[in-house]
């Protein structure tokens, strides 16, 4: 039996096939069109999620059941004698605090450790790499747990939604404003920093927000991430909702801006596409935790 595995949910942008090929774990979130539930990854293909969130289908997110968590848990714990699971920041999410409940029952004590670093999309994926170098490196769970909370912080995303019709249906922004953002072609940034999703910036047109996003990382690079920066110790990230021809091309303008970095991109979640929608393209940044 090894020592410790990674459990994660597929908000990190994590296929299954990619799963297996880390050797970690991977629990489907489930989510709603009207009242039928599915599960990313399992139960409908990327394409047709896309063209029912275009058709302008009732869409909606739910959390996954602690029966489903726990079998997952279950399952791992044959495998591995201890797992971190490692699940949608708690500040989007209220299935962090009941995984975190879940943990305490004797069954799971001293066994799943739940890391709540902040993370989503991307910078998850990242997270979770960085999970599997410390197992690597001879770290603990629990020394390992400490690690990537510590490193909070040091993460930030913007993403540049394409629509604001989502954005209304999740209450985030009135019905006036996005009627008014359509007819004038406003393209809001969003910025999610320590758990916390807020509008950053609002710009006409999408090419505009592109130019921002951009402008807006270098800032973080010279500014709040600049330590890590100079040391190359900052991890360059990207996600997209839009499809392979724009996120091809969105990837290339960043290696273009940020030249000689490597960028790690992924699709965003089914999950959360639900509320960004269609065509959203996001660019971020994790730090290598502390030692």
């Amino acid at each position: 039996m090894k020592l410790i595995g990674v459990v994660t949910d597929s908000h990190g942008g994590i296929s299954q096939e990619e799963a297996k090929k880390l050797g970690v774990k991977v629990l489907p979130m489930p989510f709603y069109f009207g009242d039928d539930c599915y599960y990313e990854g399992v139960s409908i293909t990327r394409e047709e999620f896309f063209r029912r969130l275009r058709a302008k289908e009732k869409v909606s997110t739910s959390q996954p059941s602690p029966d489903s968590v726990m079998a997952l848990w279950r399952e791992s714990l044959q495998e591995f004698e201890q797992i971190l699971y490692m699940p949608i920041s708690s500040g989007l999410s209220g299935s962090c605090d009941t995984a975190k409940m879940l943990a305490k029952q004797e069954e799971f004590a001293g066994k799943v450790f739940v890391v709540d670093n902040g993370r989503v999309s991307t910078p998850m994926h990242r997270s979770i790499l960085d999970a599997l170098e410390l197992i690597d490196e001879g770290y603990s769970a629990e020394e390992i747990c400490a690690i990537l909370e510590e490193a909070r912080d040091k993460m930030v995303i913007y993403v540049a939604v394409e629509t604001l019709e989502h954005l209304k249906q999740g209450g985030r922004v009135t019905p006036a404003t996005a009627a008014l953002g359509t007819i004038l072609n406003i393209k809001p940034i969003l910025k999610f920093d320590v758990g916390i999703l807020e509008t950053y910036k609002k710009c006409r047109g999408m090419k505009k927000a592109r130019r921002e996003m951009l402008e807006a990382m270098k800032h973080e690079f010279e500014t709040t991430f600049r330590e890590y920066y100079e040391k190359n110790e900052v991890y360059l990230l990207a996600a997209s909702s839009a499809d392979e021809e724009t996120t091809k091309g969105w990837l290339e303008e960043i290696k273009a801006f940020f030249h000689g970095m490597e960028v790690l991109c992924d699709e965003l979640s089914m999950g959360l596409s639900c509320h960004i929608g269609e065509d959203g393209l996001g660019i971020g940044c994790s730090c290598r935790p502390r030692r």
